[in-house]
């Protein structure tokens, strides 16, 4: 590159005089960039400058000619330090005829103030010698603020992925967690199902095998009888037959009781809201706890089978949890339907528990009954304080009533 300092500098003065633009291209080019141009001698002074980069520091053009101009723009880093001029590649440009871009610096205007700059300065050549140095620089204070606000969305986001992840992981650890205590509760249930068959069941039917051997032994020996052996054999008979009948009853029962807990069938026979309050009353009748009942639902709505079935096992689990822990002496149940949701709610008066308690990781029953609420688009509200009772609700949207047919 070999520019001549002074015919630059008689071109930007020309620029400023009378002389047509066509006759100054350079000089008309240099006044009217908005970028700023300076050039410096080889003492680091100014000996010409254009408008635009005079406006930038804070000062006219004839104010700055023939100032250093490391010090008068240049001499301090951006946090402060002293900038020294031997460290300074706008110098290095002419004294080393080494070309520099930085973008990495500020230039510090008059009043004190700083602002980011971009600057090149190239060496000016005049018959094989270096003369000085051209700059050129531009505010770069939105290009930084835009990098800034880009860099504090990026660490944003990263901060955001980071804590999605975490909670991705937390719930499919909590997922796993919830499968496995679910598989526990199957296998827990079917080992009381099978002691239960064995235990009660088993017992009712040797029993009543026993019975019918003795049945079976008497009637053989009865030919041989007289007529009062004959009749007090017969009353004896009587009184096991007797015997007998309460045994079958009794396994009748037990077998309905393993039914329902297999599959409550009272929901096909009487529908969800007669099993809903048949469960509640068994439920206060077991635990002797006072019952407020209030259900206002179109009891001709009929919910689809899984559906009813959540709801149902929803119910059971709110009890269960008052059963465990609340030690109530009152179940307030109250069942309403509006605006096309259901609102199930179990309150109860007893020692009630801390929110943290319903949000551990243990909490399986909570975690459960929350994901069959969510299944079905629902959610479980829980209101407790410790000694002011607790609150379950169940809000569930009902699928849409069927159109009457004219």
């Amino acid at each position: 590159m070999d520019i001549s300092l002074h015919p630059l500098q008689t071109a930007v003065h020309s620029s400023m005089g009378m002389a047509p633009a066509w006759r100054d291209p350079l000089g008309l080019m240099l006044a009217s960039t908005g970028e700023g141009v300076f050039g410096v001698d080889l003492e680091g002074l100014c000996v010409f400058i254009n408008p635009a980069g005079a406006r930038m520091i804070g000062l006219e053009p004839q104010q700055v000619m023939g100032q250093n101009m490391h010090a008068l723009t240049h001499h301090s880093h951006a946090h402060g330090s002293h900038y020294p001029l031997d460290d300074c590649p706008i110098y290095n440009a002419f004294r080393q005829g080494q070309p520099c871009r930085i973008d990495s610096e500020v230039f510090w205007r008059v009043d004190g103030s700083s602002f980011p700059v971009e600057y090149s300065s190239y060496p000016v050549f005049d018959q094989g010698q270096v003369r000085g140095a051209v700059v050129t620089f531009v505010d770069i204070t939105e290009r930084k603020r835009a990098q800034d606000a880009l860099h504090q969305a990026k660490n944003e986001l990263e901060r955001r992925v980071a804590e999605r992840t975490q909670a991705l992981q937390t719930a499919l650890q909590q997922l796993r967690e919830l499968a496995a205590w679910s598989e526990a509760v199957r296998e827990e249930e079917r080992t009381r199902i099978a002691r239960e068959v064995h235990d009660e069941l088993g017992s009712l039917l040797v029993a009543l095998k026993m019975d019918v051997g003795w049945l079976d032994k008497r009637l053989s020996e009865q030919a041989q009888r007289s007529a009062d052996a004959a009749q007090t054999v017969r009353s004896a008979m009587r009184g096991k037959c007797q015997n007998m009948s309460r045994l079958i009853e009794n396994a009748v029962v037990n077998v309905g009781r393993i039914i329902t807990d297999l599959r409550p069938s009272i929901l096909d026979h009487q529908g969800l809201w007669g099993a809903l309050e048949w469960q509640a009353q068994e439920f206060v009748q077991s635990a002797e706890q006072k019952l407020k009942w209030c259900m206002e639902v179109n009891e001709q709505r009929v919910l689809p089978e899984p559906m009813a079935m959540a709801v149902f096992r929803i119910f059971q689990e709110m009890l269960s949890n008052v059963g465990r822990h609340a030690r109530a002496r009152t179940v307030d149940v109250d069942i309403v339907e509006r605006e096309g949701w259901l609102h199930l709610s179990v309150e109860d008066d007893g020692c009630g528990a801390s929110a943290q308690a319903f949000e551990s990781a243990k909490a399986y029953g909570i975690m459960g009954m929350r994901e069959r609420a969510r299944h079905f688009g629902g959610q479980i509200d829980i209101d407790s304080q410790p000694g002011r009772g607790t609150r379950l609700r169940l809000s569930l949207p009902l699928p849409a009533l069927p159109e009457a047919q004219p």
